[in-house]
């Protein structure tokens, strides 16, 4: 938490509040809650994938081990559910029951698709889904839910969440190709050393299907993984990319259309602006 962060998670939440509802109580709470799930995972995917760094800083896992890091993902996943029962919302405590367990799927998906050169744009997707769709979509509904925003508009916000966060996901994997570590937290080529198929490497390999060799291979000399990476952003993937994450935030956006007034439509178009700003 210290080394900081965009919080987008709880921001959603609080925005998608009713615009009326005084910001204490059960909406503190929702938004809380979605941001100590959301440092679960990062402790738990680090622990899976080794990670030697986080937003610039050392990993819990590689200061404090397998162990110890395992205990603390599941203390923030219990601290997460903790703060939910306190808001006594009981679709609350199952919107975020549902999207824990989805992280949960993701994950194995992730890790049942690593090094798998077949994998299909849709598949990806899925998984985006199920990842950062699924929490940024719950945060919305969150806040939605404990200001009690009429269901027909929350089922909107949900929906604009859902969007937005694959749009996020598929930026954030662009910035593997393209970003600073310093930047970043992490060294450029990540996702090509881990096995992960984005889609940017989906779509360099339907140019270069010659990058599958190297892809499928678990153990990668230096040298082929800074290949891939020049060749991902000689061929176009990356825009090709930022295309159809462009295309997410526009649908997400078109979801607000359908909210009332009294939303908080504007400072949510303006979030999903900063999202393309940021990878720009």
């Amino acid at each position: 938490m210290n080394a900081g962060g965009k919080r987008l998670r709880p921001l959603l939440a609080l925005l998608c509040a009713r615009k009326d509802a005084p910001l204490d109580g059960p909406v503190i709470g929702v938004a809380v809650a979605v941001e100590l799930l959301h440092m679960a995972t990062l402790v738990h995917d680090d622990v899976l994938d080794g990670a030697a760094l986080r937003r610039g800083r050392p990993t819990v896992v590689r200061e404090a081990g397998v162990h110890v890091a395992t205990s603390v993902g599941n203390y923030l996943l219990a601290a997460a559910f903790s703060e939910i029962v306190d808001t006594r919302h009981p679709e609350a405590v199952a919107v975020l029951s549902d999207v824990a367990t989805g992280l949960s799927e993701g994950e194995i998906l992730q890790m049942h698709e690593a090094y798998l050169v077949a994998v299909e744009p849709d598949a990806y997707i899925r998984r985006c889904t199920l990842k950062t769709g699924g929490l940024f979509a719950a945060s919305c509904r969150l806040g939605a839910v404990v200001t009690g925003v009429p269901p027909a508009v929350a089922r909107e916000l949900e929906e604009y969440g859902r969007l937005l966060g694959v749009a996020f996901q598929i930026f954030d994997d662009i910035l593997d190709f393209t970003g600073e570590e310093m930047t970043t937290g992490k060294r450029t080529g990540t996702d090509v050393r881990d096995g992960t198929m984005t889609l940017p490497l989906i779509y360099a390999l339907a140019v270069s299907p010659g990058l599958a060799d190297v892809l499928g291979r678990r153990q990668k000399a230096e040298a082929d993984v800074v290949r891939v990476v020049d060749e991902v952003r000689r061929c176009g993937a990356l825009d090709r990319a930022r295309e159809a994450a462009l295309g997410y935030v526009a649908a997400a956006r078109e979801r607000l259309a359908a909210c009332p007034d009294d939303m908080e439509k504007d400072l949510l178009g303006q979030l999903a602006g900063r999202v393309v700003d940021r990878y720009s």
